[in-house]
Protein backbone atom coordinates (compact mmCIF):
# COMPACT_ATOMS: atom_id res chain seq x y z
CA UNK A 1 0.00 0.00 0.00
CA UNK A 2 1.19 3.51 -0.82
CA UNK A 3 -0.12 6.37 1.33
CA UNK A 4 0.40 10.08 0.66
CA UNK A 5 -0.09 12.81 3.28
CA UNK A 6 0.27 16.16 1.54
CA UNK A 7 -1.13 19.70 1.47
CA UNK A 8 -0.29 23.08 2.97
CA UNK A 9 -1.92 22.34 6.31
CA UNK A 10 -0.33 21.10 9.51
CA UNK A 11 -0.34 17.42 10.41
CA UNK A 12 1.38 15.37 7.70
CA UNK A 13 4.25 14.05 9.83
CA UNK A 14 1.89 13.82 12.80
CA UNK A 15 -0.46 11.60 10.79
CA UNK A 16 2.46 9.40 9.70
CA UNK A 17 3.58 8.99 13.31
CA UNK A 18 0.01 8.08 14.24
CA UNK A 19 0.06 5.38 11.57
CA UNK A 20 3.41 4.18 12.96
CA UNK A 21 1.92 3.86 16.45
CA UNK A 22 -1.04 1.93 15.08
CA UNK A 23 1.26 -0.39 13.09
CA UNK A 24 3.52 -0.97 16.11
CA UNK A 25 0.48 -1.80 18.21
CA UNK A 26 -0.39 -4.51 15.69
CA UNK A 27 3.10 -6.01 15.87
CA UNK A 28 4.46 -4.45 12.69
CA UNK A 29 7.96 -3.00 12.30
CA UNK A 30 8.38 0.64 11.29
CA UNK A 31 11.23 2.65 9.78
CA UNK A 32 10.93 6.43 9.43
CA UNK A 33 13.43 8.14 7.13
CA UNK A 34 13.39 11.92 7.44
CA UNK A 35 14.53 13.59 4.20
CA UNK A 36 14.69 17.19 5.46
CA UNK A 37 14.66 17.35 9.23
CA UNK A 38 18.23 17.31 10.48
CA UNK A 39 19.61 17.72 13.98
CA UNK A 40 16.73 19.95 15.09
CA UNK A 41 15.21 18.11 18.08
CA UNK A 42 11.44 17.83 17.88
CA UNK A 43 8.91 16.82 20.50
CA UNK A 44 8.64 13.37 18.96
CA UNK A 45 12.44 12.96 19.13
CA UNK A 46 12.32 13.76 22.84
CA UNK A 47 9.42 11.33 23.33
CA UNK A 48 11.19 8.51 21.48
CA UNK A 49 14.33 9.06 23.55
CA UNK A 50 12.57 9.43 26.92
CA UNK A 51 10.45 6.33 26.50
CA UNK A 52 13.13 4.35 24.65
CA UNK A 53 10.78 3.85 21.72
CA UNK A 54 13.51 3.19 19.18
CA UNK A 55 14.17 -0.53 19.00
CA UNK A 56 14.47 -3.36 16.54
CA UNK A 57 10.78 -2.72 15.75
CA UNK A 58 10.92 1.07 15.35
CA UNK A 59 13.66 3.32 14.07
CA UNK A 60 13.91 6.95 12.96
CA UNK A 61 16.75 7.97 10.67
CA UNK A 62 17.35 11.71 10.39
CA UNK A 63 18.91 11.62 6.95
CA UNK A 64 18.41 15.29 6.08
CA UNK A 65 20.71 18.16 6.94
CA UNK A 66 17.96 20.49 8.13
CA UNK A 67 15.66 22.95 6.46
CA UNK A 68 16.82 24.20 3.06
CA UNK A 69 17.20 27.97 2.53
CA UNK A 70 15.11 28.87 5.60
CA UNK A 71 15.61 29.30 9.36
CA UNK A 72 19.17 30.56 8.85
CA UNK A 73 20.33 27.60 6.74
CA UNK A 74 23.93 28.21 5.70
CA UNK A 75 24.76 24.80 4.22
CA UNK A 76 25.55 24.59 0.53
CA UNK A 77 22.69 23.22 -1.56
CA UNK A 78 25.01 20.36 -2.64
CA UNK A 79 25.14 19.07 0.98
CA UNK A 80 21.35 18.96 1.20
CA UNK A 81 21.21 17.22 -2.19
CA UNK A 82 23.77 14.60 -1.16
CA UNK A 83 21.88 13.92 2.09
CA UNK A 84 18.61 13.43 0.19
CA UNK A 85 20.32 11.12 -2.32
CA UNK A 86 21.71 9.07 0.58
CA UNK A 87 18.23 8.91 2.13
CA UNK A 88 16.93 7.58 -1.17
CA UNK A 89 19.65 4.89 -1.20
CA UNK A 90 18.63 3.93 2.33
CA UNK A 91 15.01 3.73 1.13
CA UNK A 92 15.94 1.34 -1.69
CA UNK A 93 17.76 -0.92 0.77
CA UNK A 94 15.04 -0.75 3.44
CA UNK A 95 12.30 -1.73 1.00
CA UNK A 96 14.23 -4.84 -0.02
CA UNK A 97 14.73 -5.93 3.60
CA UNK A 98 12.13 -8.12 5.27
CA UNK A 99 12.88 -6.25 8.51
CA UNK A 100 10.45 -3.34 7.90
CA UNK A 101 6.70 -3.58 7.28
CA UNK A 102 5.95 0.16 7.20
CA UNK A 103 8.41 2.71 5.83
CA UNK A 104 7.69 6.40 6.30
CA UNK A 105 9.47 8.75 3.90
CA UNK A 106 9.00 11.96 5.86
CA UNK A 107 9.19 15.21 3.86
CA UNK A 108 10.14 13.34 0.68
CA UNK A 109 7.67 15.49 -1.28
CA UNK A 110 9.52 18.59 -0.09
CA UNK A 111 12.87 17.06 -1.08
CA UNK A 112 11.48 16.60 -4.58
CA UNK A 113 9.92 20.07 -4.68
CA UNK A 114 13.31 21.55 -3.70
CA UNK A 115 14.96 19.48 -6.48
CA UNK A 116 17.14 17.53 -4.06
CA UNK A 117 15.99 14.27 -5.65
CA UNK A 118 13.77 13.37 -8.61
CA UNK A 119 10.23 12.00 -8.43
CA UNK A 120 11.11 9.54 -11.21
CA UNK A 121 13.73 7.88 -8.96
CA UNK A 122 11.18 7.47 -6.18
CA UNK A 123 8.60 6.09 -8.62
CA UNK A 124 11.05 3.39 -9.73
CA UNK A 125 11.26 2.25 -6.11
CA UNK A 126 7.50 2.43 -5.52
CA UNK A 127 6.60 0.53 -8.69
CA UNK A 128 8.59 -2.45 -7.39
CA UNK A 129 7.14 -2.28 -3.90
CA UNK A 130 6.61 -5.78 -2.44
CA UNK A 131 2.95 -6.55 -1.72
CA UNK A 132 3.52 -6.85 2.04
CA UNK A 133 5.11 -3.38 2.40
CA UNK A 134 3.39 -0.10 3.17
CA UNK A 135 5.08 3.19 2.35
CA UNK A 136 3.95 6.62 3.54
CA UNK A 137 5.14 9.70 1.67
CA UNK A 138 4.74 13.03 3.49
CA UNK A 139 5.26 16.68 2.70
CA UNK A 140 3.74 19.58 0.86
CA UNK A 141 3.44 19.64 -2.92
CA UNK A 142 3.27 15.92 -3.58
CA UNK A 143 4.00 15.17 -7.22
CA UNK A 144 0.86 14.20 -9.15
CA UNK A 145 2.65 11.00 -10.14
CA UNK A 146 2.66 9.94 -6.45
CA UNK A 147 -1.01 10.79 -6.05
CA UNK A 148 -1.82 8.78 -9.16
CA UNK A 149 -0.15 5.55 -7.96
CA UNK A 150 -1.12 5.91 -4.28
CA UNK A 151 -3.78 3.74 -2.68
CA UNK A 152 -4.69 6.37 -0.09
CA UNK A 153 -4.16 10.14 -0.32
CA UNK A 154 -5.03 12.70 2.33
CA UNK A 155 -4.58 16.41 1.78
CA UNK A 156 -4.15 18.56 4.85
CA UNK A 157 -5.65 21.94 3.98
CA UNK A 158 -4.75 25.03 5.97
CA UNK A 159 -7.85 26.96 6.98
CA UNK A 160 -6.28 29.07 9.72
CA UNK A 161 -2.86 29.12 11.37
CA UNK A 162 -1.39 31.42 14.07
CA UNK A 163 1.75 31.86 11.93
CA UNK A 164 -0.33 34.11 9.64
CA UNK A 165 -0.72 36.47 12.61
CA UNK A 166 3.02 36.51 13.22
CA UNK A 167 3.12 33.85 15.95
CA UNK A 168 6.14 31.59 15.90
CA UNK A 169 5.97 27.80 15.89
CA UNK A 170 5.03 26.45 19.31
CA UNK A 171 6.79 23.62 21.10
CA UNK A 172 4.58 20.58 21.35
CA UNK A 173 2.35 21.77 18.50
CA UNK A 174 4.54 22.37 15.43
CA UNK A 175 7.71 20.69 16.70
Amino acid sequence: MIIVFTGNGKGKTTAAIGQAIRALGQGRRVLMIQFIKGNWETGEDKFFKKFKVQSSRFKVVKAGRGFVKIFGDKLPFSEHKKAAENALKLTRTAIKLKKWDLIILDEINVAIDLKLIKAAEVLKILKNLPEEKTVILTGRNSPQSFIKIADLVTEMKEIKHPFKKGKLAQKGIEF
